[in-house]
């Protein structure tokens, strides 16, 4: 450092900057530039916006691991005291905010701020030198790099709706991977290098519901939405955000795990026994039930009253039919009487759990399709209500609310109810949100959905020490509840034009699901193919990529294709090598 410069040096970069400046300027070791860091934050309150008035620094300490230590001291119009920090290490750079005072958090914003200063009046953002990115989330099925210059979310509340579409995981890993090229195909990720920008966060400090990559013009910044649900009396710091060097994203991803791992924030990722029948191919009958709607000429919101005992024995029938023997079979969307109570409708399955054992004796195992959240059924006090106390989700922490959870699996699990094996959740996408709703204990976004799935999985191992979980969330703050990850639907069917390479886009999730959950064995998913020929293609390449789902029988949904002779023998055949692969038989009747 000397009067005019300063810079820290790290093994892969140069972070480099004028005394008095709120700039840093992130280059390589190549001399090639990254971006131009803001030393800027801020937090805003429920009560009141940030907006800083001056910014002075930085300062320099020893850091961690030997590392330097950067501070900037921000003058707040909210908060007593800001502190913008950046650890610098020989691998990486961690910047986060701390904040005194008192207030309830609504949102953070990192790398980006509002200056009310003679020079710049309103919003700054850091500045991006690099062209694409991908993140944890994914979102568009037709695309896996979007450009630096379109902002992205990875979180747990998340829909169809346009603005709201990065819920095929929910939530996805932390992390997003940046770099200097522009993508010549939306599908492939340009070569490396690459920059990882991951959060640095565990359990009990993860009350946010969404991680933002925010972009405008050429500039970004990352948020954090915390809905007002996190108070601060004294002290408060921020997730850290972490910079590392990364051959390709998915290496971004694992390293961001291993970083959390080795932190203990998450559990260490390791070898644990997977029951042979979790690895089986499957039938789940969503795929199937939309396919019968379609083609008598019914919307899809038809498909859920096709979840019926005598449309399954109709699926199962013309499976057999064709010699394909699933060992694990998925009843979805709704076989159940209500969303929240989870018991058979009567209706549809006069006898569920006979029909359950009759499986079992065939030697498959069937797993129960659970909608997450969903508060049909149950009371308000079970539930996160609205201002006016109507029920908007199921609240794992109230009293009311756990018990009607663990009622739920005990029915459809234990072996004096409908002793099934497992359960399919769907839908963790609408965990609560909103400053205006009311609950009763204190976690909240990826916490609250975290004691959720944990209420499911304490309950569901208690009935049965085997019981498998199938969810969508892959990331190891929340997914060691979950036995395995689903690699969910294929293609938004809301977008304008949603079909897709639907082979590309499920390799592209396997893949970030290995990076973030190595031990958790992956479900392909098979559901909603565009067309025949995509489904083939996919069908063909489940073998490297994950357990064998098939969602459909006799043709498909979307495109209404019969499905032949040739694809009964294209199952035969995968789901015969897969089985020789992993070691596994047919199904037998026990």
């Amino acid at each position: 450092m000397t009067a005019d410069r300063w810079h820290v040096d790290g093994g892969w970069y140069r972070l480099h900057g004028v005394p008095g400046s709120q700039v840093a300027l992130l280059d390589g070791t190549d001399g090639r530039r990254w971006a131009e860091l803001r030393a800027l934050a801020a937090v805003d309150t429920v009560e009141a916006r940030d907006e800083l008035l001056g910014v002075e620094g930085p300062a320099f300490d020893p850091g961690p691991d030997g590392g330097t230590c950067l501070t900037w001291r921000l003058r707040s119009t909210v908060w007593d005291a800001t502190r913008f920090v950046a650890e610098c290490t020989r691998d990486a750079i961690a910047i986060h905010v701390e904040v005194d005072g008192s207030g309830r958090i609504a949102d953070v914003t990192l790398l980006g701020g509002r200056l009310v200063t003679p020079r710049i009046n309103g919003r700054v953002m850091s500045g991006a030198w690099f062209e694409s990115v991908v993140g944890g989330g994914p979102a568009d099925p037709r695309r896996i790099v979007r450009p630096a210059t379109e902002s992205a979310d990875i979180g747990v509340s998340s829909g169809s709706e346009p603005g709201r579409g990065a819920w095929f995981f929910t939530p996805g890993p932390f992390v997003y991977a940046v770099s200097r090229e522009p993508a010549t195909d939306p599908l492939v990720p340009p070569s490396g290098p690459w920059l990882g920008l991951g959060l640095r966060v565990g359990r009990g400090d993860a009350g946010f519901t969404t991680f933002g990559y925010r972009a405008f013009d050429r500039g970004f910044a990352v948020s954090l939405d915390y809905d007002g649900r996190t108070r601060v009396e004294g002290t408060w710091r921020s997730p850290a955000l972490v910079l590392r060097d990364a051959p390709d994203p998915y290496a971004a991803i694992e390293a961001w795990r291993e970083d959390l791992e080795a932190r203990n924030l998450v559990r260490a990722a390791g070898t644990r026994p997977i029951p042979d029948w979790w690895r089986q191919p499957m039938f789940c009958g969503w795929g199937a039930q939309c396919a019968l709607v379609m083609a008598a000429g019914l919307p899809m919101s038809a498909a859920p009253a096709r979840a019926t005992q005598v449309d399954y024995d109709r699926f199962l029938g013309e499976l057999g039919a064709r010699g394909i023997r699933p060992g694990t079979l998925v009843i979805d969307d709704k076989w159940q009487l209500t969303y929240g109570g989870n018991e058979p409708d009567p209706a549809k399955w006069p006898d569920l759990g006979g029909w359950i054992a009759a499986r079992h004796r065939e030697g498959r195992r069937v797993l129960l399709w659970m909608k997450a959240w969903d508060p049909e059924g149950l009371p308000a006090e079970a539930c996160v209500v609205a201002p006016d106390g109507t029920p908007l989700a199921l609240d794992p922490e109230s009293p009311a609310g756990e018990a009607a959870i663990r009622g739920a699996v005990r029915r459809m699990l234990g072996s004096d109810g409908l002793d099934a094996d497992g359960i399919k959740l769907d839908f963790t996408h609408r965990t609560p949100t909103g400053h205006a709703t009311v609950r009763n204990g204190t976690a909240w976004g990826v916490d609250l959905l975290g004691r959720y799935l944990d209420v499911i999985a304490d309950e569901a191992r208690a009935a049965k020490a085997d019981a498998l979980i199938i969810g969508h969330a892959p990331n190891p703050l929340v997914a060691p509840a979950l036995g395995m990850l689903r690699l969910n639907d294929a293609l938004r069917l809301d977008d304008p034009h949603p079909l897709a390479d639907i082979t590309a886009q499920f390799r592209h999730r396997a893949a970030i699901v290995r990076a973030a959950c190595p031990a958790i064995p992956i479900d392909t998913d098979d559901w909603c193919a565009p067309d025949r020929a995509g489904w083939r293609a996919y069908a063909e390449a489940k073998l490297d990529v994950g357990v064998p789902a098939l969602y459909y029988t006799t043709r498909l949904d979307r495109s209404g294709e019969a499905l032949d002779d040739a694809d009964a023998e294209l199952i035969r055949r995968t789901w015969a090598a897969y089985r020789q692969h992993e070691g596994l038989d047919e199904p037998r009747p026990r």
